[in-house]
């Protein structure tokens, strides 16, 4: 009884996000190219100027794509745990990315649908990852960043969920 209603939980907040990434799932440990996608503005059909996404702790070497037409910052935060890769300390990951339209002209009008890009390296542990994206409009914003519980099951603005799958397991040859 608790998982259908975890399920029909998670299904309402999916079925209401107007962010989505283009492809939800992805397996555990694998690289993972999250495509954000903007299908429509603000309210009243107010053109969007600003993308910010907010990442999850877990995802490793994160590294977004640049937008023609948009300026693109970044900010990163300390690791609870520093590891190694390729022979050299990693102390910090990547923790928000920002693009902003140069001006009017490359504004994403409501009428229009665009995608919003980045790649990283997913955890080893299958679950979940939210991504928490603020859409700053000509007139408001949308704050996508509730996430689901017990408690709150009408998402007005749902965060974005990756499912982390488990990692696939390889053939066992003789």
């Amino acid at each position: 009884m608790k998982n259908i209603a975890a399920l029909l939980l998670l299904a309402a907040a999916s079925a209401q996000a107007h962010i989505a990434l283009d492809q939800p799932e992805a397996p555990a440990g694998s690289s993972y190219r999250a495509a954000f996608k903007v299908g429509h503005g603000c309210e009243g059909g107010a053109a969007t100027k600003e993308i910010v996404v907010t990442l999850p702790e877990g995802l490793r070497g994160a590294k977004p794509m640049p937008k023609p037409g948009w300026t693109l910052t970044t900010k990163r935060r300390p690791l609870k745990t520093p590891f190694e890769s390729h022979g050299k300390p990693v102390t910090d990951e990547l923790a928000e990315v920002r693009w902003t339209a140069n001006g009017e002209a490359n504004y994403l009008q409501d009428a229009w649908y665009d995608e919003f890009v980045l790649r990283a390296s997913l955890p080893a542990e299958a679950g979940e990852l939210w991504f928490k994206v603020r859409q700053v409009c000509t007139q408001g914003e949308w704050n996508w960043a509730d996430l689901p519980s017990a408690a709150n099951t009408k998402l007005r603005a749902p965060a974005v969920r990756l499912k982390v799958l488990p990692a696939a397991q390889e053939a066992h040859a003789h």
